[in-house]
């Protein structure tokens, strides 16, 4: 996987920075991604229209930045179907490794 700059201004959050940020899945305008060897907790990170949130792994919980209601129900719903994959995926990026797509909603 190469390793790429992401310089990044949401609405609410600013990512800049060199960083391996993998897309893990994409869905109804919404992308899913987790950085590889991330700070904790374990998270993920959204985007969807120039919003951006982090969501912690474990209970679901908005950490950071804000979405749409309708959007932030998408993806909390994608989230809780998918947390064994998720909880996979945080481990392989934890070692360095690359993390696996996630079967979108729209499949």
């Amino acid at each position: 996987m190469p390793v790429q700059i992401y310089p990044y201004v949401g609405k609410n959050l600013l990512f800049v920075g060199i960083c391996d940020m993998p897309e893990i899945c994409r869905f109804f305008g919404i992308i899913i991604r987790m950085y590889v060897n991330d700070h904790n907790p374990p998270h993920f990170h959204v985007e969807c229209s120039g919003d951006e949130a982090l969501i912690r792994i474990s209970d679901l919980k908005l950490l950071r930045g804000e979405l749409p209601k309708t959007q932030r129900a998408l993806v909390l719903g994608w989230a809780f179907e998918h947390r064994d994959e998720l909880v996979e995926n945080w481990a392989l990026a934890q070692a360095g490794l690359p993390v696996k797509k996630i079967e979108s909603p729209e499949d």
